[in-house]
């Protein structure tokens, strides 16, 4: 019987740290975009655009999670892009999460999608699906140059089609997982603040992108 006890006790200790987002203005704060709520094929969405002063990639360019301390669990949201009519050409639909943000954005790790690549017929660009970064340090650029293929990977990805993305957290280990996959599409073993930072959860887009984010959920460990 004890043994049952403390295994029902370990089951609503989860549920209770699971939290769904209600995606309203209340929660939401625009960090360096324009932010909008507005319905996409029929349901209630946010959606963000880099503001167009901001000329570096792999900025804090996020719509910022109100009242979240986050470290280790799971964060889980739909998103789903499209390229501006004035996106310039190497723009890919830039789509992700950011999350540990401390309180001034000037530190966080975040894990994003180029949908434009996961069906390019260039096998580079494919490899280039999916991206890790940790601001301000380390951005795609640094990472690629040394480290290649160390914090990209592919996975089968489109524009304007809703993606399911779910990253889990455990210390200085981040994995993504995408759709139903049971398996990870990209693991990161050393997320560069470290195993014992935390911080907020953002939605982030980049240049060229209209990004849209619906059914966030976030589970702490």
């Amino acid at each position: 019987m004890n043994r049952f006890l403390f295994i029902i006790g370990i089951i609503l200790s989860i549920n209770v740290n699971a939290q769904t987002i209600k995606l309203d203005s209340s929660r939401l704060e625009a960090v360096q975009v324009a932010m909008f709520i507005e319905k996409l094929m029929g349901v209630e969405v946010v959606k963000a655009i880099k503001d167009s002063s901001v000329k570096g990639v792999d900025e804090p360019t996020f719509v910022k999670i109100k009242g979240v301390d986050f470290s280790n669990g799971t964060i889980e949201v739909k998103v789903l892009s499209r390229l501006l009519k004035n996106a310039p050409e190497f723009a890919r639909g830039f789509v992700g999460i950011a999350f540990r943000i401390n309180d001034s954005n000037t530190k966080y790790e975040s894990i994003y999608l180029r949908p434009t690549n996961g069906r390019a017929n260039d096998q580079v660009r494919r490899n280039h699906s999916i991206q890790y970064y940790s601001y301000p340090d380390y951005k795609f650029d640094r990472l690629r140059k040394e480290s290649p293929e160390r914090y990209e990977g592919y996975a089968d990805m489109e524009l304007n089609k809703w993606i399911t993305m779910r990253i889990e957290v455990n210390g200085a280990e981040a994995k993504l997982f995408l759709g139903s996959n049971q398996q990870p599409s990209l693991i990161v073993n050393d997320l560069k603040h470290g195993a014992n930072t935390s911080g907020a959860v953002a939605l982030w887009v980049d240049i060229g992108t209209e990004g849209y984010f619906k059914d966030l959920k976030i589970t702490k460990k």
